[in-house]
């Protein structure tokens, strides 16, 4: 009877134990996504959850409390390289929470966020972390000064050295955005960076030509901020890389988008924009939340200028893809991707192959087809600074022709860009 009842007993605590269990969210695990001026971890869970987020100091540690879960998986060591993390760990909380430390090099600022599920990942903990800017470090700019000094100058002081033209690259998706994924299984992300890499070493190899890489690594980029980034590097022209999906696979070819300031030129434009400008949402951002960069009246000075400028740039680019296989349009494509709203760069977004198309995700995983993409973009980039050089650099000075009524792009003096690189 004793034997009996200890038996009993003890099937009663088990069960409790696992109707408690039973009711936390299960945490799968985590990664930890290194960007030059961030990191950023994420945690998988099984279900949506509740969190709180502190900072500790004597050591510097960031403190995430989530309620009722517990860790099923592990945890991921963080990259010695890191300047922000140097390691994680947990434990548990009051019973029946779950506690994640992450040790830190530095004091750190950070922000979480949540994400729905998507067609890679369930549901998401979403924590960046950046360093915190020291006392008296941050430079205030005054309502009245540019924020950016002036790009295109009509007139080159005497004894300066003619500059490089630039060229923003950029790679897209990243980090915790896959982009497109082909029927093999192939990232576009990376895809896209491979290309990128290989367009900027042709870029440096050119005289008078210098590329700046928006994204030189797995790490995920704001929209937005991939524009801050090219117009803080001064950028003469905005490259935008992809390789993305259609819902029909049998859809294949290279395509050139520029900005539209309303309805896209086809269906597929349209889709295509709606589906990259999704991308903010996993850098948390609330896609309603944010003010159009082309709705204030003061870029208007030089935003029909910079549309002139990209849609003659694409046009150079997308004659040399012609002459490298099929595209997908034969004239260039509008839409509104939020990723070519600068309004002093002319941009493009070249979507260079479609990976939803078996044939063309094959094309793209081999360097010989990522050469070849490379070196015809490289072509349509010179072509476009050889008819259109900017003022004071070594294009203009070799007496390459200038563009007809055009010219060069106005000055970015002419507006006060500090108002616009807040959004």
């Amino acid at each position: 009877m004793a034997t009996a009842l200890k038996v009993l007993l003890a099937a009663l605590v088990l069960g409790a134990a696992h109707t408690a269990n039973a009711g936390q969210v299960s945490v799968h695990g985590a990664r930890i996504w290194n960007a030059p001026d961030h990191t950023r971890i994420v945690l998988d869970t099984a279900a949506p959850i509740r969190h709180r987020i502190f900072s500790l100091e004597n050591p510097h540690r960031l403190v995430v409390d989530i309620s009722d879960a517990r860790l099923a998986g592990q945890l991921p060591t963080a990259d010695g390289d890191d300047a922000l993390v140097a390691g994680m760990r947990s434990g548990v909380r009051e019973g029946d929470d779950l506690r994640v430390v992450l040790d830190l090099k530095q004091p750190v600022k950070a922000k979480s966020f949540a994400l729905e599920p998507n067609a890679t990942y369930g549901h998401r903990l979403v924590i960046d972390v950046s360093a915190r800017a020291h006392p008296g470090g941050a430079k205030v700019v005054s309502r009245n000064e540019p924020s950016v000094a002036p790009r295109h100058l009509s007139v080159q002081p005497k004894g300066v050295r003619h500059r490089d033209v630039i060229v923003a690259v950029d790679a897209g998706h990243g980090g915790e955005d896959p982009g497109a994924i082909g029927p093999a299984g192939t990232y576009e992300k990376n895809v896209t960076l491979a290309i990128s890499r290989k367009l900027a070493e042709r870029i440096n190899r050119r005289q008078g030509m210098r590329a700046v890489m928006i994204r030189d690594g797995d790490y995920y980029i704001a929209l937005r901020q991939r524009i801050a980034k090219a117009r803080k590097h001064q950028a003469d022209l905005f490259v935008s890389i992809h390789a993305d999906a259609f819902k029909d696979r049998r859809v294949r070819g290279s395509s050139v988008y520029t900005l539209s300031n309303g309805g896209a030129t086809s269906e597929a434009a349209k889709w295509l924009a709606e589906r990259e400008n999704r991308a903010d949402l996993i850098g948390g951002v609330s896609l309603a939340e944010q003010n159009d960069v082309l709705a204030s009246v003061l870029l208007d000075m030089t935003q029909n200028a910079t549309l002139e400028h990209s849609s003659i740039a694409a046009e150079r680019v997308l004659s040399k893809l012609r002459a490298l296989g099929d595209v997908h349009q034969t004239r260039i494509q509008k839409a509104g991707f939020a990723v070519l709203k600068s309004p002093d760069i002319p941009s493009m977004l070249v979507e260079t192959a479609f990976i939803s198309n078996p044939d063309e995700e094959k094309r793209l995983r081999t360097g010989s087809y990522q050469n070849k993409l490379a070196d015809y973009l490289l072509e349509g980039i010179v072509d476009y600074f050889e008819d259109y050089p900017p003022p004071g650099t070594r294009f203009a000075r070799d007496g390459a022709p200038v563009g007809d009524e055009l010219g060069a792009l106005p000055s970015s003096d002419a507006v006060n860009f500090a108002e616009v690189a807040r959004h």
